[in-house]
């Protein structure tokens, strides 16, 4: 079976990454190197605005809402059947024509 990178942005809407493993210890460990990707990033921008911003409190918030931007991102590995033919809904039968025959219909009446 066959494992597949999913991105969950602020923890809720999936984001296809395409990366495809034919293990899932690989898969795991790709979605480690992208939580340490992240959290170097979040790192990054503490030291520039901690350097930058001059009061704590504007300093506070800024922080708070680039942990959730970046920390909220998580990753995990689901099941990938790329070499499975893809599932399909069974095709509906048209109804079967009833045995009855129509009725034929009526002819004119000759007008007198």
């Amino acid at each position: 079976m066959k494992w597949m990178l999913v991105v969950l942005v602020g923890g809720v809407s999936p984001v296809n990454t395409d990366l495809v493993f034919d293990k899932f210890s690989d898969c795991l460990a790709a979605e480690e190197q992208m939580r340490q990707h992240y959290s170097d990033a979040f790192d990054a921008w503490d030291r520039m605005a901690a350097a930058r911003i001059d009061r704590r409190r504007d300093y506070k918030k800024a922080r708070d809402v680039e942990a959730k931007r970046l920390l909220s991102n998580v990753g995990t590995c689901v099941p990938h059947g790329g070499d499975q033919p893809p599932i399909t809904a069974p095709q509906q039968q048209p109804p079967a024509a009833s045995s009855q025959q129509p009725a034929p219909a009526p002819s004119p009446t000759p007008r007198t």
